[in-house]
């Protein structure tokens, strides 16, 4: 039987200057248990509902102390665990115990960003948030933002500004008329490109067939010359040209320059997808992969993913602030003309949003606990991770890797030695769920596109966001995923590898 290859050590990553390890926050006390709890999904949502008794808003509470005690012993034993080094599977990072204590300073504080009234501190910290991460992109001093409830939310806003400008441009006013008068609107973005493009196509009235998705490069990048082509094609209104910074799937990063020049010769918006990748621009070793940024027209970036941050965390920086007057609105009771004219207007018009938390708060206070150099640390340390995991994979014959590493991201397969490719597709998806149910390994799933006459195929996925794992705890995941894969192969009759 083949043998799993071994991990090599790891350089000694730079920490925590206040600590010997980063500190994450965590509702799990069992050090002894893993990511997830054991067992099924029905069990462990029964366990769940049986814990909280009958559907019922009681007449008499328990009391405060009951009532938490009782919702963190549900979290304990049948919640996540992100910052075991096993929980690897989306892009959900552990937290920051900072960034947790700061929310809860958010929240107590209950402002909302609509108005001045409704909290002046909360509304300076998201203005400096804004700004330094919009100075972080390279866009000038006329650029703005606004955080938001997530990355999907951001494309949507970066859509809808798209749209507006587009349909401005043809002279149509579509907040007051509708599309009407807006000529077949398409916008393009990569086959690799977050659904929440074609959802926020379809909330806007465009329809999810005007994404035009534009086929990528043996390197998982969108093809330049397909997109070309695309542009070209008479009798459509080019509204907008998403480009992804770092793909859920593969962290690969479009190339971002020829893309917008593209774009601008049709008069096309240019927005980047950065939820992913943005955190590559902490550090000096990833930052390259992001040097064109600053020549879209808005960009979304979540830092809920790399940024440790509780979600939700996103934000869109657009390029020039006059283009959030799509959301402009005047409101009596909210901020009224002469009001504003006193200084005392919020930001109302940079959102679809009215009451908006202050989410802003734990990100400052990140940012300001550890710098650009403490957070390129944790990500330099787990890009390196990510190295050092597909190596071994490469290593072992019972895995085979699937794409290169680019941020974060480690796309592998355990290997069919024969089996058809329907059955090599059932078998990583069914060592998923043993893992996944076993509680012991939490790992993602996806599916490469089809490729030179090659079938899309089902692959495994490790997103590796924790820095405080190690090369042997990664050494350990991938052969609880060996063994489970041969067991697999071993009761389905297929006999092992």
């Amino acid at each position: 039987m083949p043998q799993p290859a071994r991990l090599t050590a790891l350089p000694s990553p730079v920490r925590n200057p206040f600590d010997s390890a980063w500190p994450f926050a965590s509702t799990v006390s069992d050090p002894r248990r893993g990511p997830l709890p054991a067992g099924s999904p029905a069990e462990i949502l029964r366990r769940t509902a049986d814990m909280l008794g009958e559907p019922l808003i009681p007449s008499t509470g328990v009391g405060e102390s009951a009532a938490l005690d009782l919702i963190a012993g549900l979290l304990a034993d049948n919640g996540i665990d992100l910052s075991h080094p096993h929980a690897a599977a989306h892009l959900q990072p552990p937290v920051l115990q900072v960034a947790v204590d700061a929310d809860a300073l958010a929240s107590a504080s209950n402002a909302s960003m609509d108005t001045y009234d409704s909290g002046p501190a909360t509304l300076a910290i998201e203005k400096w948030v804004v700004k330094a991460l919009a100075g972080l992109a390279g866009f000038g001093p006329e650029a703005d933002g606004v955080l938001t409830p997530g990355g999907s939310i951001s494309n949507l806003l970066a859509v809808l500004i798209a749209r507006d400008s587009a349909a401005a441009a043809l002279g149509v006013d579509v907040r007051r008329n509708g599309l009407h008068g807006l000529d077949t609107p398409v916008v393009f973005c990569s086959e690799l490109a977050h659904f929440s493009v074609q959802r926020a196509c379809a909330a806007l009235g465009l329809g999810e067939e005007a994404a035009v998705t534009i086929a990528s490069d043996e390197n998982f990048r969108m093809r330049t010359d397909v997109l070309a082509d695309e542009l070209a094609k008479p009798g459509r209104t080019p509204v907008a040209v998403v480009a992804t910074a770092g793909t859920t799937d593969f962290g690969s990063v479009d190339p971002i320059a020829p893309i917008a020049a593209l774009a601008r010769q049709y008069g096309a918006w240019v927005h980047v997808d950065a939820a992913y990748g943005f955190g590559a621009l902490f550090s000096d070793q990833l930052a390259p992969l992001l040097a064109d940024l600053s020549r879209a027209d808005s960009v979304t970036l979540d830092l809920h993913k790399i940024g440790w941050q509780p979600a939700a965390a996103s934000v869109l920086l657009v390029a020039d602030n006059n283009r959030f007057a799509s959301f402009g609105r005047s409101v009596d009771y909210l901020n009224p003309a002469d009001d504003i004219d006193s200084g005392l207007d919020g930001l109302l018009g940079r959102s679809l949003q009215t009451t908006r938390r202050p989410d802003a708060v734990k990100v400052a206070t990140t940012l300001t606990a550890y710098g650009r150099a403490g957070l390129g640390a944790m990500l330099d340390t787990c890009h390196e991770l990510a190295h050092a995991a597909a190596a071994r994979v490469v290593a072992d014959s019972n895995l085979e890797l699937m794409a290169p590493v680019t941020l974060t991201t480690v796309l592998f397969r355990v290997a069919g030695h024969g089996l058809e490719a329907a059955a090599v597709d059932a078998l990583q998806g069914e060592v998923r769920r043993r893992l996944l149910t076993s509680g012991r390994v939490l790992i993602g799933r996806t599916k490469l596109p089809a490729r030179g006459g090659r079938p899309a195929m089902v692959a495994l996925k490790l997103t590796l966001l924790n820095p405080n794992a190690t090369a042997s705890d990664l050494e350990d995941l991938l052969d609880q995923v060996v063994a489970t894969g041969l067991d697999v192969r071993a009761n389905s009759g297929e006999g092992a590898a």
